[in-house]
């Protein structure tokens, strides 16, 4: 991927500044409902079953209540209706055990379906922003939200939202029930429902930020993790495993810390709301007592209260006790929905042509262009690179070279000026036909796990083995190739690891070169191989690539003496034109640069 300017990396709290909006609740749980919807006829059928397994479940104290009237009657104890209703009892909270196992297991694969259009959504997303979106923002962050972050709300849909949805319905019927044998009793809970929302709420404004910050530490951490264990090798080199173990245990104290707030304020929600659960079933025994003193109820309908109000209350302890982790929930798919909200990459023009037929005639006219406001990089730049030639980009670091190709691939709009291929301004063409135009090769290669003719073959899907072999011959890599045990299948792991990194580069020119690409890009790509093979690889591009427009960026100046026209690049400027000859003459920067690398 090329890159544009990043913020410092590897350290803590360093870079792009993450999302630090307060989490706007209603609006997250709405957006996350309409994914969920997406499953509307077996959410219906999670709520059916809800519904069903609570009704079951209801009856059992109404069921208890008169078999202790059974016993309690005044004739004697009616053994046959005792055991009429402990039967019934049984049956229905089989019934009602069986319903809740199947709405566990349905809700468990509504959430790996949610789960799993969210995560192809956030792929699908990020491959459609600009390319500066991804270079200035941390990966171990944007890897969280897709990978933590849809597991935290995973874990959520699958267990807490059923809990949520029974708990509901439990305190709904619960209610109804309690009112059907006592309404005066039921007034006892205008007084301790109030105080356990109060609380809720408290507690609930503290927990919010705090979950989200977690999230967000979660994210550095990864981000930090991911670097330095990509870069060990230099880690090591530069005996600097003290200074990261320290940077590592501050970002890592910093995890710790948001992760014992959050949990220490949420889990402060359930004791709270069982003290006051606790209260309201003293005085729900209490205040019962004396009114079956006074015969106003009867020992059975007693018993059924007290089951239906620890059934009313016991729910809504249970909701105080997860609703720290619907918290995380929440602020983990705010996370994932503010990704998902993130502009994408500017649209074509409506009247954006398909870039057929290409010739490969590019010219740049007055380009100036700056990666942040009032910073310009490139400044009114200015040439014309006509059919098959081939352009080297020179001069010193920082001035612009990878820019230009940055530019050229439309990865960055420019700010002012235009870039034509063909006669043609980019901005009227479409960017896929645009960017199919051209092969690249950078200095930073990439490979992926698998084999080494699925690494090559990847930029021409369904290529031939003799297609295949025939670049990897043009790359000097063919006999390497083979002289591994399991020759073009021996399988790549973890970015080409198990190789050196000039065999990588090697590998990704011959997968350059196997595109049917009317231009070439080689952005320092032959930097990782000797001088020999660097100039063996450049006299096998010219053949490849006869008839097609190359744009080499190169620090190597003996390599680019055959350039058709060289462009020195120094400040944003195009200080310098013309052939190597012509430009060793002029005795300028060019010539500096070219003696300083044999001095």
């Amino acid at each position: 991927m090329m890159q544009g300017p990043r913020g410092a990396r590897g350290m803590p709290g360093k870079g792009m500044p993450l999302d630090k909006k307060p989490v706007n609740k209603k609006a997250t749980l709405k957006r996350l409902l309409k994914y969920m919807m997406h499953f509307k006829w077996l959410l219906l059928l999670a709520l059916l079953l809800t519904i069903a397994s609570n009704a079951f479940s209801m009856l059992g104290p109404l069921l208890s209540g008169s078999a202790i009237d059974c016993i309690a009657r005044k004739e004697g104890v009616d053994f046959a209706g005792v055991a009429h209703f402990a039967l019934l009892m049984l049956i229905f909270y089989l019934v009602s055990a069986l319903l809740s196992y199947l709405l566990q297991i349905l809700m468990v694969h509504i959430s790996r379906r949610v789960t799993l259009r969210m995560r192809r959504d956030l792929f699908e997303r990020l491959s459609d922003m600009p390319v500066g979106y991804i270079d200035t923002h941390p990966v171990g962050d944007l890897i969280s939200r897709i990978f933590y972050d849809t597991d935290t709300i995973n874990t959520s849909l699958s267990s807490d939202v059923v809990h949520v949805l029974a708990s509901s319905f439990t305190i709904i019927l619960s209610l109804v029930m309690m009112l059907s044998i006592s309404p005066l009793l039921v007034l006892i809970f205008a007084v301790t429902i109030p105080m356990s929302l109060l609380i809720t709420a408290f507690i609930t404004r503290r927990t919010q930020p705090l979950f989200r910050l977690r999230s967000r530490k979660m994210g550095e951490l990864n981000d930090f993790s991911e670097e330095m264990i990509s870069g060990m090798k230099t880690l090591k080199a530069y005996h600097q495993e003290d200074n990261t173990l320290s940077s590592l245990d501050e970002l890592n104290e910093e995890v710790v810390q948001s992760y014992f707030k959050s949990e220490y304020y949420s889990s402060m929600m359930g004791p709270s709301v069982n003290m006051i659960n606790n209260l309201s079933m003293s005085l729900i025994s209490v205040f019962g007592a004396l009114m079956f003193m006074n015969g106003r109820i009867t020992p059975g309908n007693i018993a059924s209260f007290v089951q239906y109000s620890r059934r009313f209350s016991g729910p809504i302890n249970e909701i105080a006790n997860i609703y720290g982790e619907l918290q995380s929930a929440i602020a983990a798919a705010d996370r994932v929905f503010t990704l998902l909200d993130e502009p994408l990459e500017k649209a074509d023009a409506e009247n954006a042509v398909v870039l057929e037929n290409v010739q490969g005639q590019v010219e740049m006219q007055n380009v100036s262009f700056g990666y942040t406001p009032g910073k310009t990089v490139l400044k009114n730049l200015s040439f014309q690179a006509r059919s098959g030639a081939m352009i080297a980009i020179v001069g010193p670091t920082g001035a612009g070279k990878t820019t230009l190709i940055n530019l050229l691939m439309r990865f960055y709009d420019i700010e002012s000026g235009r870039i034509l291929v063909d006669g043609k301004p980019i901005d009227e063409i479409q960017r896929a036909s645009l960017r199919k135009a051209y092969s690249m090769v950078l200095q930073d290669t990439w490979l992926f796990s698998g084999t080494i003719y699925d690494n090559i073959a990847y930029a021409k899907p369904g290529a031939t083995r003799e297609e295949v072999e025939a670049v990897a011959k043009a790359a000097k890599i063919h006999h390497y190739i083979m002289s591994l045990p399991e020759g073009y299948d021996t399988v790549i792991t973890d970015d080409g690891s198990n190789i050196s990194k000039g065999q990588k580069q090697l590998l990704t020119i011959a997968r350059a070169m196997l595109v049917d690409a009317h231009m070439l890009i080689l952005d320092e790509a032959t930097s990782n191989v000797d001088t020999r093979t660097e100039v063996q690889i450049q006299k096998a591009m010219r053949l490849l690539m006869r008839d097609k427009t190359c744009f080499v960026v190169a620090h190597r100046l003996s390599t680019i003496k055959n350039a058709d026209l060289i462009l020195v690049v120094k400040d944003g400027n195009v200080i310098e034109r013309g052939t190597h000859k012509e430009l060793m003459k002029q005795n300028g920067f060019y010539r500096e640069m070219y003696n300083a690398q044999f001095t």
